[in-house]
């Protein structure tokens, strides 16, 4: 299979339920765009990806000094997710192979880790069918009966919380999305597409603090969240610089 890894970060979104003046991917976070925050924690893990980044056609917050990967493409946004990573697809046809992976990352997921990154593509490198990030359903899970109260406690044995990335190979994801969208099914994430075409995506179980930005008070969260695994990071740091070497091999105890 090819080594070579497509990034594809959907960001046309207008993001309305913010309330705010401008897309959610341009809100700060932690005193940068939360655009940035994203491109820099993918490009952390994965520097030599090529991205491909969807975006409105009109956008005029966009600033290109803002991507960190050398080999990057902007494609237009269309009406829904599934609209703008098949847009996508169809703009890296002419450079990609059918089995260079993909990954399809939403842009306001800024708190993934490199660790889950990294986790995530050396679990499917050699997946036939590919996978995603996701963590296993915590709650007590409840069905309403339409008018706002609970019709029914739905068991959360098996239920998993779908996340992103989201990867597979370029050849059966451009497939799987043609499929879907010429059978005029919703599809919300690229494993649904995958489905559709009777395949098993992998569940490659992810950090719980790769949470998605929707509301507006899940900003002041993401700003916690990372700050948290800054200070997880810098501990780590300074404990693997403070361990002491080893003495060498046959050396004479004092």
């Amino acid at each position: 299979m090819s080594g070579r890894i497509w990034l594809v970060v959907p960001a046309a979104g207008q993001g309305r339920r913010m309330g705010a003046d401008r897309p959610k991917q341009y809100l700060p976070l932690a005193g940068r765009p939360l655009l940035v925050r994203t491109l820099t924690r993918l490009h952390e893990a994965l520097p030599g990806a090529r991205l491909c980044l969807c975006l409105d056609p009109d956008d005029h917050h966009f600033d290109p000094a803002w991507v960190p990967f050398a080999h990057w493409r902007r494609t237009p946004g269309g009406a829904e997710r599934v609209d703008s990573v098949a847009n996508a697809l169809d703009g890296i046809a002419p450079d990609a192979a059918d089995d260079d992976l993909v990954l399809v990352h939403d842009v306001a997921r800024p708190c993934v880790t490199v660790g889950d990154l990294k986790r995530l593509v050396a679990a499917i490198a050699d997946d036939p069918v590919g996978g995603l990030l996701a963590t296993p359903v915590a709650d007590t899970m409840k069905r309403d009966d339409g008018a706002g109260r609970v019709r029914a406690t739905e068991s959360r044995d098996g239920l998993w919380h779908a996340l992103t990335p989201q990867g597979f190979r370029f050849g059966l994801l451009r497939r799987a999305l043609n499929e879907a969208l010429a059978r005029g099914l919703r599809v919300t994430d690229e494993a649904s597409a995958v489905e559709v075409v009777g395949l098993a995506p992998q569940l490659v179980a992810g950090r719980r603090d790769n949470l998605k930005i929707t509301h507006p008070e899940d900003l002041a969260l993401a700003e916690l969240v990372l700050s948290a695994q800054e200070s997880a990071h810098e501990l780590a740091a300074q404990a693997a610089s403070s361990t002491p070497e080893a003495p060498p091999r046959g050396a004479n105890s004092a």
